[in-house]
């Protein structure tokens, strides 16, 4: 793990180049002044992360470091949801094989984020509930816009948030603060979230978002970018070599627990709440 992050620092001496692309549900700009790429997530109307937005996701940060650029921003083409989660249709009545490839695709998406070696913010820019929360957490900084919520509310679900998940938390949050806001499945306005530290920054609009972001990347321009990439590894290591022991154990704890009949009742009150309330804005 840390010889490939080294590998990938030392190409940061190479000139940047623009580039532009676009996968299935993710598209990626790279400022041609800056070095700086732009992930946006693209999965109207919400953000839902199923198998394709999770795999587009993990390519398309491997493609921002093959391509060298010297940070990674993450926010949303929505204009009021960052990302609802997961989606909750992959995980309804369905088989226990596609339970096991929608968990592994977010451990996928999550740990190309958490384990990158490049500087990495989240521009919030609407609601980042529960899978939300996870990618920005993932990120080492966080500015978000107000009257969003944000949280990891699984709770509420009836499913438990796995310790690596929890990881992101504990980063930024003391632990007592942390462990109050999963059990109870607390979601934290813009302002809640920054007051208690779940995130740096508060900006009035997505642009001002991506400037307060691109800045805190810039702050590393006169940091050597090996050593700031290979101390910020050391801080996550503990993490990384943990979530490697037990992912596979993880897949099959998830599995039995998504499986449970009064876990797949829930998910159906939840998506016929939704429903509801779709019909009710529609009229």
């Amino acid at each position: 793990m840390l010889h490939s992050s080294l590998l990938r620092l030392v190409a940061l001496r190479v000139p940047i180049r623009l580039m532009s692309s676009t996968t299935k549900l993710t598209t990626v700009e790279v400022n041609d002044k800056t070095g700086i790429a732009t992930l946006t997530m693209n999965r109207p109307p919400v953000n839902s992360q199923n198998v394709q937005l999770l795999i587009d996701l993990k390519t398309s940060v491997n493609e921002i470091e093959k391509n060298k650029c010297r940070g990674l921003i993450l926010t949303s083409a929505s204009s009021n949801v960052f990302s609802a989660g997961l989606d909750i249709l992959e995980m309804y009545n369905t088989n226990e094989e596609r339970l096991r490839v929608i968990w592994t695709e977010l451990q996928n998406a999550w740990i190309a984020l958490y384990a990158t070696s490049l500087p990495t913010a989240a521009a919030i820019n609407g609601h980042a509930p529960a899978g939300g929360c996870l990618l920005a957490t993932a990120c080492e900084y966080r500015v978000m816009l107000p009257k969003f919520v944000i949280g990891l509310n699984e709770t509420q679900l009836g499913i438990i948030a796995p310790k690596w998940l929890m990881s992101g938390f504990v980063n930024v949050l003391p632990q007592r603060v942390a462990e109050r806001a999963l059990t109870q499945g607390r979601l934290f306005t813009t302002q809640e979230a920054f007051d208690a530290g779940l995130v740096d920054e508060i900006a009035n609009s997505k642009e001002e978002a991506l400037e307060k972001c691109a800045a805190f990347i810039g702050s590393f321009s006169k940091v050597n970018p090996l050593a700031r990439g290979l101390t910020k590894l050391q801080f996550r290591a503990e993490n990384i070599k943990e979530f490697e022991k037990i992912r596979e154990k993880d897949v099959a704890d998830f599995i039995a627990l998504a499986s449970r009949p009064e876990v797949q009742k829930g998910m159906g009150i939840y998506l016929e709440n939704l429903k509801k309330k779709g019909k009710k804005e529609k009229d």
